[in-house]
């Protein structure tokens, strides 16, 4: 199949998953009132369900999983490493102990989304600037070591932050925050969140082939007449700008970056210009999906990030398994 051959079918299999998302939940709407509601032609009940609760959650879920699947495919591509995931530079872990500050703080819902998404560019920005005044040695090992020590402090902060919040008021928005979920996403949520993962998404998509050359190492590119350092720094600042966007939104969603660009790189290969697109389609269905059992499953909402480990566990189990082949 060639490529917009592929990405065509992904695109009515996401369109296909949406409309049936619109249908599932404790108001049953049959296809016809869906359609009619979308129209503006059904009662006032089902309108309010399909455009004040349902089309904002579809539209969040695959905003999410685009966005995360996209930053976990870059950030694969640029390590040469499918074992890599957007978490990998601190990202989550910022975006995680800026709102568990603003919930702490009791800041208004819109300053906490502000405080993730301040928290995560800080982290990476944190991790850039170690990394860099380290001289010698693997400039990729460097990077991908002081990720997890900036993630481990922050972690350790957020762990402080929720031992002195409050236990009845506080630290239940805490946790359900850290675990990620799209329950009360609203079109104010995912709006102001569009031109932060366009402004990252646009680069990766102009630098594609460029990328590709980098994913073959530093002296090819060189050889090629790119500066991979700063390829590099602008591939970084792009995902984590994409990944700390939706992360303001969702909470912490775990996995999605990890999985999905592996699957996609099984069906479309390694090119990144057939990767990217391909994962933003995936991951957002997938997550589409996740987000509807989620919300169905059981009476409680089970949060996302309990179901993203449940099927990333077991697949990164495997990716472990198998990673001697490397990454080509």
């Amino acid at each position: 199949m060639t490529r917009f051959g592929l990405n065509g079918a992904l695109s009515v299999g996401l369109v296909a998953l949406a409309f049936g998302a619109l249908l599932v939940g404790p108001f049953g709407l049959t296809p016809g009132q869906t359609v009619a509601a979308l129209l503006g032609q059904a009662g006032d009940q089902a309108q309010i369900v399909v455009w004040n609760i349902r089309l904002p959650r579809v539209a969040g879920a695959c905003l999410v999983g685009a966005a995360l699947a996209s930053a976990g495919a870059s950030y694969q591509a640029l390590f040469r490493n499918p074992l890599v995931s957007p978490d990998i530079l601190g990202v989550s872990a910022g975006a995680g102990l800026g709102a568990v500050a603003g919930i702490f703080l009791s800041l208004p819902v819109v300053l906490i989304q502000l405080s993730a998404f301040v928290g995560g560019l800080a982290a990476v920005a944190v991790v850039m600037a170690v990394a860099s005044a380290v001289r010698g040695g693997d400039r990729v090992l460097t990077l991908v070591l002081t990720g997890v020590v900036i993630g481990a402090l922050a972690g350790a902060a957020t762990s402080l932050l929720k031992v002195l919040a409050d236990p009845y008021d506080q630290l239940p928005a805490i946790t359900f925050w850290l675990l990620g979920s799209l329950a009360s996403v609203t079109s104010a949520d995912i709006l102001p969140a569009l031109p932060a993962v366009t402004l990252g998404l646009v680069p990766l998509v102009l630098l594609r082939w460029r990328i590709n050359v980098l994913s073959m190492g530093d002296e090819e590119a060189r050889a090629l007449g790119i500066e991979a350092g700063r390829m590099r720094l602008l591939v970084i600042a792009a995902a984590t700008l994409v990944t700390a966007s939706v992360t303001a939104v969702a909470g912490v969603v775990g996995w999605v970056g990890l999985v999905i660009p592996h699957i996609a790189r099984m069906l479309v290969g390694p090119g990144f210009g057939r990767l990217l697109p391909a994962s933003a389609l995936i991951g957002a269905g997938y997550l589409l999906l996740v987000d509807t059992a989620a919300r169905t499953l059981a009476e409680i909402e089970v949060p996302l990030g309990i179901l993203t480990a449940v099927i990333g566990a077991p697949v990164f189990v495997w990716l472990l398994a198998s990673g001697r082949r490397g990454w080509t």
